[in-house]
């Protein structure tokens, strides 16, 4: 007598099953949903940076003949890109050997995410 194979039992259809299981699908939300409100916090900080580093390269291709008139400068572009991490006093203006004028700038960015958690960003940058 030959056995009868029967290929739609529950035994063959639990073995070509694929996919997650709840508690999967809860990681899964979990670790998108911490990555989505990270990426909203940290994205505006990001863009201030990209604004602060074109205000500086405006402001160093413009030119000027004083430190203070960097300064004055950067705090109108500040003004009209609503920068606020930092002003025209903390630029760090020098001039070179060879006559021309660095403008550079650094500061931390602390970003609270939840509870006594924060991230710590470093900014920084330079133009001549």
């Amino acid at each position: 007598m030959t056995a009868i194979r029967i290929p739609h039992s529950p035994a063959a259809r639990r073995s070509r099953q694929r996919g997650l299981s709840l508690f999967g699908l809860l990681v899964v939300g979990a670790v998108v949903v911490f990555g989505a409100l990270l990426a909203m916090k940290v994205v505006p900080s990001a863009l201030e940076y990209q604004a602060i580093r074109s205000a500086i390269t405006k402001v160093v291709s413009a030119g000027g003949s004083t430190a203070r008139d960097y300064q004055v400068a950067f705090d109108r572009y500040a003004a009209i890109d609503d920068i606020t991490s930092i002003s025209g006093k903390d630029l760090v203006i020098e001039r070179r050997g060879d006559g021309q004028m660095t403008v550079s700038f650094q500061y931390e960015k602390r970003i609270p995410l939840f509870g006594p958690v924060s991230l710590v960003i470093d900014y920084q940058g330079s133009a001549q």
